[in-house]
């Protein structure tokens, strides 16, 4: 017999068949689904403008409270150079007294950016319950709550702002407080409008036949899936609320000396604009960088929360 262990022919390959190759062709076809943050992240991301308008608040952000913290001049040190325009040693000029503006810039704008932040969280909490429970419950309770929204829709916001403001004594968390108390009314009626068609979803009777309680229901279920809507709400807020506190603050009744905000600031100096334009412009710079870049986005969390959008796999 021939000796065929030192032959040149190469053994035939085997051939996979039945669960084997159904394994192996899943394998290398089969894709992992995106998870919905992952689609809101990815579709962020695909819209430059908001991300670019994210970094550079996050800049300004920085350089109010962290440079803030590092600048070697104080909000209330007084410089000796008086009246001085923007150089190296005062980038933002100084006043007529001698303050270092570029300070007083950056401590107005960290009370400018506390205000709208605490404005939009407890707007954005109040309302966002308030609808939500208006939404799950309906009838009586839902024209209850509702009428109490409209009846805060119609007061005139700046007109009440300013008196319940001028009480407030500059103080600058009950100054975001009264603004929230006429703002939180807007989301409710968001959140509301989502509530209402995500009650009747099959996932929503699924756990009403489980026995979930309605408390569990309106929070575990229905508010973490309205928050789409809710946050691009409460972005908007951010911006508005700088612009109610500018506006206060212009009008006397926002935040009053010896703190500062960069309301306050445009309205100390709306008569130094053509002696000492340096001191009106650069916090009405920062004023309208703050808003446009919260307003944009705002936009890009909107697209990315677009319910027509659907899962698309990696």
């Amino acid at each position: 017999m021939p000796d065929n262990t030192n032959s040149d022919v190469s053994p035939v390959p085997t051939r996979t068949s039945g669960p084997e190759k159904r394994t192996r062709v899943e394998r290398e076809f089969t894709v992992a689904e995106r998870s919905q943050a992952q689609l809101v992240l990815r579709r962020f991301l695909q819209h430059k403008l908001a991300v670019g308008s994210l970094i550079v608040l996050i800049l300004i952000i920085l350089l109010a409270f962290v440079g803030g913290w590092l600048w070697k001049y104080g909000v209330e040190d007084l410089t000796g150079d008086h009246s001085q325009p923007p150089s190296w040693e005062h980038p933002f000029g100084t006043d007529a007294i001698g303050h270092d503006s570029f300070a007083q810039v950056l401590r107005g704008t960290q009370i400018s950016i506390g205000i709208a932040v605490l404005v939009a969280l407890f707007a954005t909490i109040v309302g966002t319950i308030w609808g939500a429970v208006a939404g799950f419950y309906r009838g009586w309770v839902d024209t209850v709550l509702m009428r109490v929204a409209d009846l805060v829709l119609t007061l005139p916001l700046l007109a009440v702002a300013a008196v319940l403001g001028h009480n407030t004594q500059g103080t600058w968390w009950l100054i975001a407080v009264v603004i929230a108390g006429l703002y939180w009314a807007y989301v409710s009626r968001v959140a509301r409008g989502v509530v209402l068609s995500l009650r009747e979803k099959e996932f929503i009777e699924a756990a009403k036949a489980l026995g979930a309680t309605d408390a569990r229901i309106i929070f575990r279920h229905l508010v973490p899936n309205a928050l789409g809507s809710v946050i691009v709400n409460a972005t908007v807020l951010v911006a508005i609320a700088i612009l109610i506190e500018t506006s206060l603050s212009f009008l006397g009744f926002g935040v009053r000396p010896p703190d500062t905000s960069l309301g306050l600031l445009v309205s100390q100096n709306q008569t130094a604009v053509s002696t000492r334009p340096w001191l009106f412009y650069f916090p009405g710079l920062f004023i309208i960088l703050i808003a446009l870049t919260i307003n944009f986005i705002g936009d890009g969390l909107r697209d990315a929360f677009d319910p027509q959008q659907t899962k698309v796999r990696a």
